[in-house]
């Protein structure tokens, strides 16, 4: 369990993990150009573009799906001539933003993301005993009322996840339509 105290000093914004979702895509590009609007006083904010090939040809995915290959296998694979290009892209954001489960990983990932299901803007999360992201949820959901904003909770006892997003401490999914 986290504490709800923790400051929040480094925050990922990560748009394109998936080349064919466009908003997380448009947004990075934006605050990449004009990032006013992200920045706050002690706090550093890195908008990043997560699946830079994928978005060119606005397809998910190059070789395999980034928001599947941040396992420790994957991660600790050796760097070959035929190593899948989303397995390096994993290893090089699990280096800038992590590593991942260490002390020196981004405190906070907002992984952005598109869908086609009924969704609205909905919260993703994957741990119910992250007291810091349960907060930051309730914040959310009164700063938009009376709009609603679900919150889909994808935790299991025995998975250990492997999305863009779970490099760091407290990883949080945004989905929108």
């Amino acid at each position: 369990m986290s504490s709800p105290c923790a400051r929040v000093r480094r925050v990922g914004l990560f748009g394109g993990t998936h080349g064919n979702e466009l908003s997380g895509v448009f947004l990075v590009r934006h605050w990449q150009q004009d990032g006013a609007e992200i920045q706050r006083a002690g706090v550093e904010v890195k908008p990043f573009l997560t699946n830079p090939r994928a978005v060119e040809r606005c397809t998910r995915y190059i070789d395999c799906d980034l928001n599947r290959v941040f396992d420790p296998e994957s991660l600790g694979r050796p760097v070959v001539e035929d190593i899948p290009y989303e397995v390096r892209r994993a290893q090089e954001i699990n280096h800038i933003f992590g590593p991942k489960g260490s002390d020196d990983a981004y405190d906070l990932i907002f992984d952005l993301h598109n869908t086609t299901s009924n969704m609205g803007g909905t919260i993703i999360l994957e741990n119910s005993r992250d007291d810091f992201t349960i907060q930051m949820v309730h914040y959310i959901k009164n700063a938009l009322a009376p709009e609603p904003c679900p919150v889909l909770l994808i935790e299991h006892p025995s998975l250990k996840y492997a999305t863009t997003r779970s490099v760091a401490k407290h990883p949080v999914g945004k989905y929108q339509i």
